[in-house]
């Protein structure tokens, strides 16, 4: 990897709003590259296999585990695995671009433990608990389950918001945009 080659990582709990802050400084910096992720899950009606996930069979997905094809990868849910694929990083820096990751928390980790001089981690923290289940609620795609199962892993993920470069507080969209394009410019020395 070449000096050059910087990645951006946001991550935060499900419903925090990492994609919404993703998709605006995705908008604001033609220097970035949405990085999409490998999906084990089916695709939510308004999703594009290649564009927002590749969507994999598990037993595909498990290949590319055995090959060494990822950069990071976890099962986040019983069953449902996401990863980053190495090809999908040195696409994006092949076009002279810098890959900008939304990802899981842990998978955020396992990245800057492998390119730690360059990578800008920004953690997207909800306002509270409560509110991050307000959020989920409001999305309408869970059953009660999944929404707890969602809640409980969000306080996991919170607790680890101090390994990344950043915590940006999303109590207000247009703030923890702001917030997060500062620091995107900084990094890429903007």
């Amino acid at each position: 990897m070449s000096p050059n080659n910087r990645i951006i990582i946001i991550t935060a709990p499900s419903g925090a709003g990492k994609t919404s802050i993703t998709r605006y400084l995705l908008g604001k910096y033609h220097q970035l590259a949405f990085s999409v992720s490998a999906a084990t899950r089916s695709p939510r009606a308004h999703e594009t296999h290649g564009i927002d996930y590749y969507f994999l069979t598990l037993e595909d997905f498990k290949q590319k585990i055995q090959q060494n094809e990822f950069v990071e990868w976890e099962m986040v849910y019983e069953g449902k695995y996401y990863g980053t694929l190495k090809k999908e990083l040195q696409r994006i820096w092949d076009e002279g671009r810098t890959p900008l990751l939304d990802i899981e928390v842990k998978g955020a980790i396992h990245i800057q433990e492998q390119y730690p001089q360059s990578t800008l981690s920004l953690f997207i923290e909800p306002p509270s608990v409560d509110e991050l289940r307000r959020r989920l609620e409001g999305r309408g795609t869970e059953t009660h389950e999944s929404l707890m199962a969602r809640v409980n892993k969000a306080s996991y993920e919170i607790s680890f918001k101090h390994h990344f470069d950043r915590i940006i507080v999303n109590d207000d969209l247009q703030k923890a945009c702001h917030e997060a394009d500062q620091a995107v410019k900084s990094f890429l020395g903007l």
